[in-house]
């Protein structure tokens, strides 16, 4: 046999071994054959190369809610989505949505592109449909990478309006244990071993902004005592 086909036994050995895999970790149905391949793919990555931690996100079966989560880098987004059994339509910058190479797979996985110099009410008002329709809206409501060890910065109000509009829970959880921490790309690469936790969902009242933001920071930036699901 040929060093040219060794190497397309290979390649088609190490094939069969990535659909097979995505096919076994598919928990998903996000209405497309490829995207399911790809779910499967995401979490068999998360589980068993940056190491997620088994974590019980009790989502309601049916029904909108939202999920709010600290940010600390491009691979926040798929550990959400590896700790889930329904799919997420994510809130993210506009300039992240556009990236070259990837605005095919945010526009098929429903994520919802916001214009933070522009028109935010715009991307609110598609989240709030997505919510009305009964799907899962996931943010990170310090609207940007934002570590511990940076200064302190308030929540963006948009959960809470969301929240209060709708009259859906908000399900705080915080990720630890990202090697990558305040890099985008680069934290896909780095082997890390990620938590997240998941704390008690939150009800936010009309006229009660305040309290529903610093319940939900207290969780995601670690302050809170609440428990962990």
């Amino acid at each position: 046999m040929s060093i040219s086909q060794v190497i397309i036994v290979a390649a088609l050995f190490f094939l069969c071994v990535v659909l097979w895999a995505a096919l076994r970790h598919n928990k998903v149905d996000w209405g497309s054959h490829w995207f399911g391949l790809i779910d499967g793919v995401s979490r068999f990555l998360c589980f068993h190369y940056h190491r997620l931690q088994p974590t019980r996100v009790d989502l309601p079966e049916t029904g909108g809610c939202i999920i709010a989560c600290n940010h600390v880098s491009g691979l926040d987004p798929v550990a959400l989505i590896a700790a889930a059994r329904r799919p997420l339509r994510f809130m993210i910058a506009r300039e992240e949505y556009e990236r070259f190479g990837l605005q095919w797979l945010f526009r098929g996985v429903g994520c919802i592109p916001v214009e933070r110099q522009g028109r935010p009410e715009q991307a609110l008002r598609e989240a709030l449909r997505s919510l009305q329709a009964g799907e899962v809206v996931a943010l990170f409501p310090h609207g940007r990478i934002h570590l511990d060890s940076d200064p302190p910065r308030k929540l963006k109000k948009g959960v809470a309006w969301l929240a209060q509009q709708t009259n859906v829970p908000v399900i705080p959880m915080r990720l630890t244990g990202v090697r990558g921490e305040g890099h985008t790309i680069l934290s896909v690469f780095m082997r890390s071993r990620v938590k997240i936790e998941v704390f008690d969902a939150i009800q936010c009242e009309e006229g009660n902004n305040g309290d529903c933001l610093k319940t939900i920071a207290a969780c995601i930036e670690g302050r809170s005592t609440g428990n962990d699901q």
